[in-house]
């Protein structure tokens, strides 16, 4: 595990890889490990999954060619790299570098033993450093359990400030972060904030507010209900759909229609 010295900074826990010869958890190893799995076919897949042209949301983000599914592997192997690693990660240019940063605290922050003050320096790399959260999917990662694991049990002021921000992924993660708190059945905070976006011109927000608002659905259909009979008929149609996706027929007809003439 990571070592704290005296001058407050940490010194890189160590890993022992397959041949069993030992290497420090370092960003630049990360990478190295990283770029071992790069493919130029993956790559072309990537560029056309993530809108990166010019005036799309990604423009500029810059692709290895790394397949998710091995990236997460890989981010299990990093979750006790120190806090200042990870933030060279999440400085990278290259998306699948920074979407393993956040990876790292998601896995990490699952494990039940984590320490408090671990899951506080997950929660506070990413907020200080939210410039370096610029995609959809690293929203996803940060927020759908690491961010409201840590908020829970405390106050909950700071989601309900990202919810106004000028800032897309600000926003994507006010909503993604009740993600957790719906878990425990704590509902009134997706629907506080659902209403401060439920009239947000982005379809990224759309889809994420309503996806939230789905699943507090199934804790609590009588709620969804009764927020889509105040919303629906107003609402961008994205958002509906995907807040009323687990509706049998005829309740989806009923609030797609509501306020139509």
């Amino acid at each position: 595990m990571a070592i704290t010295r005296k001058d407050g900074k940490q010194k890189p826990a160590v890993v022992k890889n397959k041949g069993n010869s030992t290497k420090v958890l370092t960003a630049k190893y990360f990478i190295e490990r990283l770029k071992a799995h790069q493919s130029d076919i993956e790559l072309k897949k990537i560029q056309r999954y993530f809108k990166s042209g010019e005036g799309q949301y990604g423009e500029g983000d810059q692709f290895m060619g790394v397949k998710m599914g091995t990236l997460f592997a890989l981010a299990k192997e990093f979750g006790e790299m120190p806090i200042d690693e990870i933030e060279k990660l999440l400085e990278s240019q290259i998306h699948e570098v920074r979407a393993g940063a956040v990876s790292i605290m998601d896995k990490a922050s699952r494990n039940k033993k984590i320490a408090p003050g671990r899951l506080k320096d997950f929660f506070e790399l990413y907020m200080r450093r939210h410039d370096r959260i610029n995609n959809w999917d690293l929203c996803d990662l940060g927020c759908l359990y690491m961010t409201g694991c840590y908020l829970f049990d405390k106050s909950h002021a700071v989601l309900y400030k990202l919810a106004k921000s000028k800032i897309i992924w600000e926003r994507r993660t006010a909503i993604l972060s009740t993600c957790y708190f719906i878990r425990q059945g704590k509902l009134d905070d997706t629907f506080k904030i659902a209403t401060l976006l439920v009239h947000d011109k982005e379809d990224l927000i759309h889809k994420a507010t309503g996806w939230m608002l789905r699943f507090a659905g199934t804790k609590n259909p009588k709620t969804l209900k009764a927020f889509l009979d105040k919303h629906a008929a107003t609402m961008p149609r994205t958002l509906l759909r995907y807040s009323i996706e687990h509706f049998n027929k005829k309740e989806k007809e009923y609030y797609m229609n509501l306020g139509k003439k």
